[in-house]
């Protein structure tokens, strides 16, 4: 009876010991993912990507590497000149745009200056992101958000260069995509308040447009 009695502690200890060790690994999860240093040379010609730049909304749903996503982050609005100003311009240079990046992991924000990505959520909320069916199957998304307490309020002058701002960023990663064979499509059919709200978005913080990336599906 004794050995029975000892078989099933040592069961019990060895499941309490597996969870708390599952508990820990979950919580240890880094909040901030570094990228690696993205590649800045390579690719087609400028005149190339502009003959090839198109939108797609059919995609396989491979992942892309974690190199490929730097690269695209950093194409799309990252530094490029140690005075911190970025790969696209913005209105009296107020930076005002947040890339959100939804994967089928969780979503998370750039962080350019560290390039970085920062978690947001651990949660796949790629089916919020439009209304489309084909966003479900892009593998990431980037979602533009305009922080409006940097801008001068609501106007609609604001609003304009705040659309300006969002649309050079888009282009940029058009031209990624098409020198790297990859397939992306702009895209304004979006849930605002639920996909918002999923972000966690403060009040002065809105969506934009976002921005499906991925290799091109059959």
């Amino acid at each position: 009876m004794r050995s029975r009695s000892s078989f099933f502690a040592v069961i019990l200890i060895a499941f309490a010991l597996t969870f708390h060790c599952s508990l820990v690994s979950f919580a240890a999860e880094p909040a901030t993912i570094k990228l690696p240093d993205p590649q800045k040379t390579g690719g087609k010609s400028v005149m190339a990507a502009l003959q090839s730049r198109m939108s797609s909304r059919s995609y396989s749903g491979k992942k892309l590497p974690m190199q490929t996503l730097s690269n695209l982050l950093w194409a799309a609005f990252g530094i490029n000149r140690p005075n911190g100003h970025r790969t696209a311009p913005s209105a009296f240079n107020r930076q005002e745009t947040d890339i959100y990046v939804i994967a089928s992991e969780g979503v998370y924000r750039y962080d350019a200056k560290n390039n970085a990505l920062d978690t947001v959520l651990k949660k796949d909320i790629r089916a919020l992101s439009g209304t489309q069916s084909y966003v479900k199957q892009a593998p990431v998304i980037l979602v533009y958000v305009a922080d409006y307490s940097k801008v001068d309020g609501g106007s609609a002058e604001s609003g304009l260069l705040v659309g300006a701002d969002v649309g050079v960023i888009a282009e940029n990663v058009y031209l990624f995509c098409a020198s790297e064979g990859l397939a992306t499509v702009v895209r304004g059919a979006i849930d605002k308040d639920a996909l918002g709200k999923a972000l966690k978005l403060r009040p002065e913080q809105k969506i934009i447009l976002d921005q499906p990336v991925g290799y091109p599906g059959r």
